[in-house]
C-alpha cells in the first residue's frame, strides 16, 4: 500500500463516515455527480409532468427556448436571441445554429409547436396546460372551444418561431424555462422509459432508469453548450425516506440531498453547518377539501372551522427549517403582489380555537356526532407527521374522526383524481414560474390542478381581467382580489410556505438560493479543492 492510500485510510478512520475517502476520490474524478431524490418521478414526458422529481430530470434531459442561471437569472437557451414587437404581444426567437438532439438532429421551431399543441390538447388532460394560457387560443383550447391547431405559433423557418399572446405577459421568457415549454422530438421518444429509444435535446441523456432505485444520466455529446457541461455522469438516488437519503449522505453515497430530517439539524450545525442550506422559495402547503364530498359541497362553515382549528404556528415549527406559516396560498416574495391572509390570522389561539368550535356546532357537528373524514397524502415522513399532528388537533379541538391513507407517490397521483377516495388531500404547488397568476390559475373552474373542484365565476372572472390588465398596478389588485374571494370560500387549508432543504458535499460547487427552487446539474461542478 503507498504512503498516499495509507495517509487516506488513517484518514478516514479518525473521521469515521463522513465521506473523506469518498471526498477525495469524487474530486479526482470529477465526473460522477449522485444526487438524492425524494421520490419516483412519474413520468419523463414534458406533457405529462406535474411533480418536481419529473421535473428535475427533465430540466437536465431538456432544454427550452430559455434557461435560467444558477440564482435564477433568465438567458438564451435553444433561442439564442429574441424580439418582442411594441404592443408586447408578439415574441419572435431566433434558434440557435448549434441546437441539436441527441440524435444529432436540428432542433426545429416546428418541434416546440408540436409539444405545446400536446400539452394544450384537452384529450390528453396534461396537468401542466395551465403554463400555455398566456398564447393566444389557449385557453380556448384548453376549454375544448378550439383545436389545438389554432395555438398563436408558427414557424415561418426552421429556425425561426413567432408566439402571439392574447396579453401582454413580461414574465413569458422565465415561463418558457418550465418544462411544460419543452420541445418533444416524437411521441415515441416522450412516451418511453428506455434509454435506446430517448431522444432529448439538454446538457444530459437518459441511459439508465431502475424503478424505485436510481435514475442514470450521461453528458449528451451533441448538446450545443457541451463543453459548459463539466460532471460527465449524473445518478439520481430514489429514496423517499429522509433518514434514509441523511444516511446515505453521512456514508458518501450521496452528493447532494434535496431533503433533511429536521430531527439531524442539531448534530449537523454542531459537526458541518456548511454542507446545510437552506433558502425560501415560492411554494405551499396545503390540504384540498373535495367540495363534491356531501359534508363539504355546501357547508362553508364546516370547512372554515377545520382551517380555524388547525394551529399552523405549531405546524411550521414541527417542520424545523423556519418555515412560515400560511394563511393565504400565494407565497411572500411573488412578483408584484401583496401576500393575502384569512381575516382571522391574527386572533389569539383561544378566540381562534372558540370561533372553530362555535363553527363546527352551527355546521351541525358535535363531539358526539363528529365528522369523519379520510385523509389521503403521499408516502413521505415529513408529510405523515404533519398529517398526524392536524388530525390530532381536529380531534382535540372539534372531536373529528380521521383516516389516514399513505400512498405511494406514483398511487398517490393517480388517487387524488379520485374523489371518492378522500374528502381531504395533501397537497402542494411551486411556482413554475414567479408571478401570482401562476398560483391562482390553479383554481380555475377548468383547470386540471383544481383537485379541490372549486368554482366561482366572479374568482374566474377576477382572473380574466387581471390577464387583461395591461397596468402592472391593476393586475395587481386584481389578482390579491381573486385570491381574496378563493380564501373566503375555503376550498383549500394553506399550511406553510416552504423552504428548500439540501446537504451538499464541500466538493460540490454552483448551489445558489433559487426563488423557485431549480437545481440543475449543468450549473454545479466537482472541485478538487
Amino acid at each position: 500500500m503507498g504512503r498516499a492510500a495509507v495517509l487516506l485510510v488513517s484518514c478516514c478512520l479518525l473521521l469515521g463516515l463522513w465521506s473523506c475517502g469518498d471526498q477525495t476520490n469524487r474530486a479526482v474524478s470529477g465526473q460522477i455527480l449522485r444526487r438524492g431524490l425524494a421520490g419516483e418521478p412519474s413520468t419523463v414526458d414534458p406533457a405529462a409532468a406535474a411533480d418536481n422529481f419529473s421535473f428535475q430530470l427533465l430540466q437536465d434531459l431538456y432544454e427550452g427556448l430559455t434557461i435560467e442561471s444558477a440564482t435564477g437569472q433568465v438567458l438564451p437557451g435553444v433561442a439564442s436571441s429574441w424580439e418582442v414587437d411594441q404592443t408586447g404581444t408578439e415574441y419572435t426567437f431566433h434558434l440557435r445554429d448549434g441546437a441539436r438532439w441527441s440524435n444529432g438532429k436540428p432542433v426545429r421551431a416546428q418541434e416546440f409547436i408540436f409539444a405545446w399543441k400536446r400539452v394544450l390538447d384537452p384529450t390528453r388532460g396534461s396537468q401542466v396546460s395551465d403554463d400555455l394560457r398566456p398564447i393566444e387560443g389557449a385557453p380556448e383550447i384548453i376549454a375544448g372551444r378550439l383545436p389545438p391547431n389554432e395555438l398563436g405559433a408558427y414557424a415561418p423557418r426552421d429556425n425561426v418561431l413567432v408566439v402571439k399572446l392574447a396579453r401582454p405577459a413580461p414574465y413569458l421568457p422565465q415561463l418558457l424555462t418550465h418544462s411544460a415549454t419543452f420541445p418533444v422530438y416524437s411521441e415515441v421518444s416522450a412516451r418511453s422509459h428506455s434509454p435506446e429509444s430517448w431522444v432529448s435535446n439538454g446538457p444530459y441523456v437518459l441511459t439508465r432508469w431502475l424503478p424505485g432505485t436510481r435514475v442514470e444520466l450521461g453528458r449528451n455529446s451533441n448538446y450545443w453548450d457541451r463543453e459548459n457541461v463539466r460532471i460527465a455522469r449524473v445518478e439520481y438516488e430514489i429514496a423517499s425516506d429522509q433518514n434514509s437519503q441523511f444516511a446515505q449522505y453521512r456514508a458518501g453515497q450521496i452528493d447532494v440531498t434535496d431533503i433533511v430530517p429536521a430531527n439531524a439539524i442539531p448534530w449537523i450545525n454542531a459537526e458541518h453547518p456548511k454542507e446545510l442550506v437552506v433558502a425560501p422559495f415560492l411554494a405551499t402547503a396545503y390540504f384540498g377539501l373535495n367540495l363534491s364530498a356531501p359534508n363539504f359541497a355546501t357547508n362553508l362553515q364546516l370547512r372554515k372551522a377545520l382551517a380555524m382549528a388547525i394551529d399552523r404556528k405549531r405546524i411550521a415549527a414541527a417542520q424545523g427549517f423556519g418555515q412560515p406559516p400560511a394563511y393565504g396560498f400565494v407565497p411572500p416574495g411573488t412578483w408584484n403582489y401583496n401576500p393575502q391572509n384569512w381575516e382571522w390570522s391574527s386572533l389569539g389561539d383561544v378566540d381562534r380555537i372558540a370561533e372553530a368550535k362555535r363553527l363546527y356546532l352551527d355546521a351541525g357537528y358535535t363531539f358526539a356526532r363528529p365528522l369523519r373524514i379520510r385523509l389521503l397524502f403521499n408516502a413521505n415522513t415529513a408529510i405523515k407527521q404533519t398529517a398526524i399532528l392536524i388530525a390530532a388537533m381536529w380531534k382535540s379541538v372539534l372531536g373529528i374522526e380521521t383516516e389516514l391513507t399513505e400512498e405511494e407517490y406514483r398511487v398517490f397521483l393517480q388517487s387524488r383524481r379520485d374523489k371518492t377516495k378522500w374528502e381531504v388531500a395533501r397537497l402542494g404547488w411551486t411556482a413554475d414560474f414567479n408571478d401570482a397568476s401562476n398560483f391562482l390559475d390553479t383554481f380555475r373552474e377548468n383547470s386540471p390542478n383544481n383537485d379541490a373542484g372549486y368554482a366561482n365565476r366572479t374568482f374566474d372572472s377576477l382572473l380574466d381581467e387581471a390577464a387583461r390588465a395591461t397596468d402592472p398596478e391593476v393586475r395587481k389588485h386584481l389578482l390579491e382580489a381573486a385570491e381574496r374571494v378563493m380564501l373566503n370560500d375555503y376550498p383549500i387549508l394553506p399550511l406553510y410556505f416552504f423552504v428548500s432543504k439540501r446537504l451538499v458535499k464541500p466538493y460540490v460547487q454552483g448551489v445558489q438560493p433559487n426563488p423557485l427552487d431549480r437545481l440543475t446539474s449543468k450549473t454545479l461542478s466537482i472541485s478538487a479543492h
